[in-house]
C-alpha cells in the first residue's frame, strides 16, 4: 500500500484526490493539507512515501515544498501547465494538470507503483532508480562509487556518464546489500569487493582513493573485516 498525503490550497481539488483515492486499493491517503508548513510539520513525524502537490499556492509554491522534502515521491498537480518542466528538475513521478481523470490519475499511481515497488530486482542483483525523466536499471557489480552531493547522489559507473539522481545517502544506502556496500564517509559510499587496501585512514580503490569519516569508522572495519 502506499502512504500519501495531499498538499493544496483548493479545499475541492483535495476533495478530488481524496475521492480517487478512497477508489483505489493501491493509495492509502493519510491526510490532507490546504497549509504547506502543516503539511511540512506532519512529515517530520510520519513516514510516508508519496506526495500529492500543488505547485501554485499562495504561501509557498509546491516547488519551494518538494525542495525542503527528501526521499518522498512527488505528484505534482497544477492547473498551469507551464510549471510542467520545473515539476519534472525535481524527479517528480508524475504531473497532473487539472482537471484530471480518474484514469489519468491511475496513471499516475502505476508510475509511482513501479518506482516504489521495482526498486530492487527479485535477485537481489541490480536496483533502479528514477534520473533524468527515466527508471534506470542499476547492477549492483557495475557500482564503481557512490557520492553525496547534498540532496543529490552521483552513482559512478563504468564507460558511461554517471547518474546524478535526487536521494539522499541513507536512503540510496537503504537499496543496497550490507554485505556488499559500504558508506565509509559522509559522502562516499563504495562496494567492498572493489576495495584494493585500506592505508591508515584512506580506502584505497582502483582509480582513486577515499578519506574514512571517524563516524563512519566503526562500522566500516567490521563491514571490511567481515568481507575479507
Amino acid at each position: 500500500m502506499i502512504k500519501a498525503i495531499a498538499i493544496d490550497d483548493e479545499p475541492l481539488a483535495l476533495k478530488v484526490i481524496e475521492s480517487f483515492c478512497n477508489e483505489s486499493n493501491e493509495v492509502e491517503l493519510q491526510k490532507t493539507f490546504t497549509k504547506p508548513h502543516e503539511a511540512i510539520e506532519y512529515l517530520k513525524e510520519n513516514n510516508i512515501d508519496l506526495l500529492f502537490l500543488d505547485i501554485n499556492m499562495p504561501s509557498v509554491s509546491g516547488i519551494d515544498v518538494a525542495k525542503m522534502v527528501k526521499d518522498k515521491m512527488i505528484v505534482f498537480t497544477t492547473a498551469y501547465s507551464e510549471f510542467a518542466v520545473e515539476g519534472f528538475d525535481l524527479n517528480a513521478v508524475d504531473y497532473l494538470l487539472k482537471p484530471f481523470t480518474k484514469d489519468r490519475f491511475k496513471q499516475a499511481i502505476q508510475k509511482v507503483k513501479q518506482l516504489k515497488s521495482s526498486i530492487v530486482s527479485e535477485d537481489q542483483s541490480c536496483f533502479y532508480i528514477k534520473a533524468d525523466y527515466a527508471l534506470h536499471r542499476v547492477d549492483f557489480r557495475d557500482v564503481l562509487y557512490i557520492e553525496g552531493l547534498d540532496d543529490y547522489i552521483k552513482i559512478h559507473l563504468p564507460n558511461r556518464k554517471p547518474i546524478v539522481a535526487r536521494s539522499t545517502m541513507k536512503g540510496i544506502l537503504e537499496l543496497l546489500p550490507s554485505d556488499k556496500f559500504v558508506r565509509i564517509h559522509r559522502s562516499f559510499i563504495v562496494p567492498l569487493a572493489r576495495i584494493k587496501a585500506v592505508k591508515g585512514k584512506l580506502v584505497v580503490l582502483p582509480e582513486t582513493e577515499f578519506p574514512i569519516g571517524s563516524s563512519y569508522e566503526a562500522a566500516f572495519q567490521e563491514a571490511f573485516n567481515k568481507g575479507s
